[in-house]
């Protein structure tokens, strides 16, 4: 356990020596990362990017809305590729078009240019990416169905019920 610091001694300078004390004991000989340089000292949030990075977190949330929206309008053409029905797809654009609506009506954050999604255009390419999917699956063989199992045997220590 390390002493208490002398009342007549500066903070300082008692740390100093505690250092000083414990180079020449050998103790802070071999430690990792000796030698090395001090790694982040020109970002102050490279705690939380190693964190994300780490636990494989999503960065999406963090973004502003508009470049969030931005983003959900790319991706939009590959996430209505797996809805079953055009309605479903109009209402999905419609939803996202309100979102737009209200983030324009609001405009907090960076000034980011969003402009609203044509559900025409959006059903076109849905039924161009629907009728190739159905088309590859007329065109996959179907699998076999497996054999069933034949039934346990039943053991002679075992009671009827």
């Amino acid at each position: 356990m390390t002493e208490r610091k002398p009342a007549n001694v500066d903070f300082a300078d008692w740390i100093e020596a505690q250092i000083r004390a414990a180079q020449e004991r050998g103790d802070l000989d071999g430690l990792p990362g000796a030698g090395k340089p001090l790694r982040h000292l020109d970002d102050d949030q490279w705690w939380l990017k190693a964190f994300l990075k780490r636990e494989d977190l999503d960065t999406a949330p963090l973004l502003p809305e508009g470049l969030r929206l931005r983003k959900e309008i790319e991706l939009l053409p590959t996430a209505v590729a797996a809805v079953p029905t055009e309605d479903r797809v109009r209402a999905l654009v419609a939803e996202l078009n309100e979102r737009i609506d209200q983030c324009i009506r609001t405009h907090t954050g960076p000034t980011v240019l969003v402009r609203f999604v044509d559900p025409d255009e959006i059903v076109a390419g849905w039924r161009v990416d629907r009728a190739a999917l159905l088309e590859r699956l007329a065109d996959a063989e179907p699998e076999p169905e497996p054999e069933p199992e034949p039934p346990a045997k039943r053991r002679w220590w075992r009671r009827r019920r």
